[in-house]
């Protein structure tokens, strides 16, 4: 797909969840890739079963995928500067490697979306924000230097989350990008298409993800932990579930010249929600709003 001057991919979470690797941890990496490449789709991120090696471009290739990008954990809050720039560095390789130009990056200094115990909580406070700015725009800058654009993953259970949080961060930095994640965004009561209008240029990497809105109100109302949201239903693919206006997202992300990719991502039990039945109902549901925008 090239509509709209995007690239359609799929993220191997869909398959295989990264946090709760009970989910999905039977299915082989090959099944997840061809499964992909069966789907329809262009690229895929990097996921825990990929090999870390300089085999992952050419395995890549005989599925006829490319790869978008890969998220990284920073620790810019607990950890000093010139150890988070070596790592920063070491996963840069691996991406430009397989020639990817944008890297996903996180701030996960006290995270709780993995730890199965901590409460949905949308308050948690940035310990020193700028600190984390300035350290972001370091590595901002050494991903310029690599050819490449930093995207800051806004995330459920980090201390970037909500949008009081995510406007700081943006008026906080001078070089970082987003990766605007219609998923998270809308579960955190953020608009996804007013944020698009107020810094669309700062945008990345998008990530295409639907929310259950009943899910969203019982995962806030009894403080669930993220574990039990995902394993609830939270997420969803676009073509499925009611939280999101991908039309109007689609309109936004466009009026802001985006140019990239959108990657379909939903965190989800893949004993509830068939990956490859999904892969097909959301590349549909896509295709046919990118293509209505087009003709």
């Amino acid at each position: 797909m090239t509509a709209n001057k995007w690239s359609l991919g799929i993220q191997p979470i869909n398959w295989s969840n990264d946090d709760f690797h009970d989910l999905g941890g039977e299915i082989p990496l090959e099944q997840c890739l061809g499964e992909m490449q069966e789907a329809g789709y262009e690229g895929t991120e990097l996921g825990h079963k990929f090999p870390t090696d300089d085999t992952l471009q050419d395995l890549l290739a005989s599925y006829g995928l490319r790869l978008a990008s890969g998220w990284h954990s920073t620790y810019l809050l607990s950890q000093s500067l010139a150890d988070e720039e070596a790592s920063f560095l070491t996963h840069l390789d691996r991406l430009k490697a397989c020639g990817s130009e944008v890297v996903i990056v996180a701030e996960c200094t006290d995270r709780t979306y993995d730890d199965r115990i901590s409460p949905f909580d949308l308050s948690a406070p940035v310990a020193s924000l700028e600190r984390l700015c300035r350290g972001l725009d370091r590595l901002s800058e050494l991903a310029a230097g690599e050819g490449f654009r930093v995207a800051y993953h806004h995330h459920l259970g980090t201390v970037i989350q909500n949008e009081a949080e995510i406007l700081a961060l943006l008026d906080g930095t001078q070089k970082l990008g987003l990766a605007l994640d219609t998923g998270h965004l809308t579960a955190a009561g953020v608009d996804p298409v007013g944020l698009i209008q107020r810094h669309g240029r700062r945008v990345a990497h998008v990530h295409f993800k639907n929310v259950r809105p009943a899910v969203v109100a019982d995962a806030r109302a009894a403080q669930w932990s993220f574990e039990r949201a995902v394993r609830e239903g939270i997420f969803t693919v676009p073509g499925d579930g009611d939280g999101v206006d991908f039309a109007a997202v689609t309109a936004a992300l466009e009026g802001a010249g985006y140019e990239g990719w959108v990657i379909v991502e939903a965190e989800q039990d893949p004993e509830k929600a068939n990956p490859l039945e999904n892969a097909r109902l959301a590349r549909t549901h896509l295709t046919d709003l990118f293509q209505r925008r087009t003709s």
